[in-house]
């Protein structure tokens, strides 16, 4: 089968779903807004200009799933995904994900961000499969820390040929969309890559190397 991969923040939706968590934490009053949310921005101008340290990121992104037990989180999280996620829903990205499903494609997200977040958005898009950063749990309680290689740049390429290691399938014809730079190590890995919408670095580099590019945005 088909695999059409997709990559999820500012490629499916309309926007960043793990800055938008960490805003979505200040505006709740669950972080100190004094320190958080600078923090927050600075990080993902690193990850916009190719420069993010993953692994400190993701120990100041998940460190506020140590605080609360599982039922908080998940109220808060539902919260968000109704207030925050479903505004950056898109119309031509559904559109796009029945296109494969009609071809009988296998849909798969890979995203950086952690599933404790994407799961949800994931389960809205309707697709058949996540790759997402794990947040390591121990005895029923996130910990803070992270379970295997974070789907990050290079990382993704480790994930997914794990995945299909697992699943015992191949990534023979595969399609990848995503708008960032940082998944190149990706694109250059399938049959059919694509930018959507891409940041000026990809888009660059797609029209060097003559690599579709699209838009999902209205």
């Amino acid at each position: 089968m088909t695999l059409a991969i997709f990559d999820l923040d500012n490629t499916l939706i309309r926007g960043d779903s793990d800055h938008a968590w960490g805003d979505f934490l200040v505006n709740e009053g669950v972080v100190d807004a004094t320190v958080y949310e600078k923090a927050n921005d600075q990080f993902y101008q690193d990850y916009l200009n190719g420069d993010l340290d993953i692994r400190r990121y993701l120990e100041f992104s998940l460190e506020p799933l140590t605080r609360h037990d599982l039922d908080t989180l998940d109220t808060l999280r539902q919260r968000f995904v109704e207030t925050r996620v479903r505004p950056m829903l898109l119309d031509a990205a559904f559109d796009l994900l029945e296109k494969h499903r009609r071809q009988g494609h296998f849909l798969l997200i890979i995203t950086a961000t952690n599933r404790f977040v994407t799961q949800p958005i994931a389960d809205l898009l309707g697709v058949d499969d996540l790759i997402a950063t794990e947040p390591e749990m121990v005895n029923g309680v996130y910990t803070g820390g992270v379970a295997g290689v974070p789907s990050f740049q290079d990382g993704k390429v480790t994930r997914l040929a794990e995945w299909l290691d697992a699943q015992g399938r191949s990534a023979g014809d595969a399609w990848f969309y995503s708008d960032s730079h940082n998944d190149v190590p990706l694109l250059e890995q399938v049959a059919h890559p694509v930018a959507v919408d891409p940041d000026p670095k990809l888009g660059a580099l797609a029209k060097d190397r003559d690599w579709p590019i699209i838009t999902l945005r209205d």
